[in-house]
């Protein structure tokens, strides 16, 4: 699906991957006919709209809402043909103090834009994972694996609307708000870094990645499916050599709710899983004929009982790496 002359809509638009999408989707597809950023934060919105101003790229809009309010929805939706859901409550400490208010946006706000969708005659919705649904041990990766849920199986009650369902799922996205990057150039001040664990992993993913997997989902996707990318990890220890290599560290403990190694397919979903050679895709259980469409075009099933984990990864980055990265990407 070419994205020239189609409406789409950016749930958490404001978002640093939905201002990457929207800096992208113009460069790529200057003819799009609508391009709408929905979002609940007015300042960031305001801000955002000076650096794409209506003036200068007619099919900007701005539109306040909150993926909670199933009727703004409703109406956000009209004469939409793509929705890329990004919105979401993310940290996890939060979710494990203020549970139900992460149900209310990352549940039940799925199924808002589900049922949106369906109403509003939406032909393409591309929902935004994380790592962290995949075997989940907090409450965030919870509620994203239920939303990854609904969204593989509103496939099945779509009846006759011309409306397809997908997911993407990635890893830590370098230099997001909150993650670890932007937390240990802080501390690089104070001259200690502290270290969860020295042993810990995580997937590394630049934006840009991000933005262009999200795109090929958009124009690839044939329903049901979950595109989780192949991209390097980074030990922990290695992240503090390339941040700051005169500091101390100080191991402090893993956090409640924080895995050792993130996951992104499980050994369960292998035997759904096909390699289509930049990604893995996890198929929907349910039909035969998405997964013989995947292996006519050349993707092959991965073998039974694989597992894609940071800690057991082929790809790796080093300190250096880390560092060439972090210089060129965030400073």
């Amino acid at each position: 699906m070419a994205l020239n002359e189609k409406r789409i809509l950016i749930t958490g638009g404001t978002g640093s991957l939905g201002k990457k999408l929207v800096s992208t989707i113009l460069k790529k597809y200057p003819d799009v006919k609508r391009l709408v950023v929905f979002s609940r934060d007015e300042l960031k919105q305001f801000e955002m709209s000076q650096e794409f101003p209506e003036s200068k790229y007619p099919c900007m809009r701005y539109f306040l809402g909150d993926i909670r309010d199933a009727d703004r929805l409703r109406r956000a939706f009209e004469g939409i043909d793509v929705v890329i859901h990004a919105a979401a409550l993310k940290q996890v400490p939060a979710a494990e103090y203020n549970p139900f208010e992460f149900i209310k946006t990352n549940v039940l706000g799925a199924q808002n834009i589900i049922d949106a969708a369906l109403e509003r005659g939406v032909s393409k919705v591309v929902a935004l994972s994380t790592d962290k649904a995949a075997a989940p041990i907090n409450l965030y990766g919870a509620t994203k694996l239920c939303s990854d849920k609904l969204f593989v199986a509103a496939n099945n009650i779509k009846g006759q609307h011309n409306v397809t369902f997908s997911v993407v799922r990635y890893g830590n996205v370098m230099g997001s708000r909150g993650s670890v990057i932007p937390f240990f150039l802080k501390k690089k001040k104070e001259g200690v870094l502290p270290i969860t664990d020295p042993g810990m992993t995580r997937f590394n993913i630049l934006l840009e990645e991000g933005v262009d997997m999200v795109l090929y989902a958009v124009e690839n996707a044939k329903g049901g499916e979950i595109f989780v990318p192949k991209i390097p990890s980074y030990n922990i220890t290695e992240l503090a050599k390339a941040i700051a290599p005169e500091a101390k560290t100080e191991i402090v403990g893993i956090r409640p709710g924080e895995k050792l190694h993130e996951e992104m397919i499980t050994s369960s979903d292998s035997y759904n899983t096909v390699d289509i050679g930049k990604y893995f895709v996890i198929l929907p259980q349910t039909t035969g004929k998405i997964k013989d469409a995947y292996l006519q075009e050349g993707g092959k099933m991965v073998e039974p009982g694989f597992c894609y984990n940071s800690g057991d990864n082929d790809e790796w980055l080093d300190a250096g790496e880390l560092a060439d990265l972090i210089e060129k990407n965030l400073l």
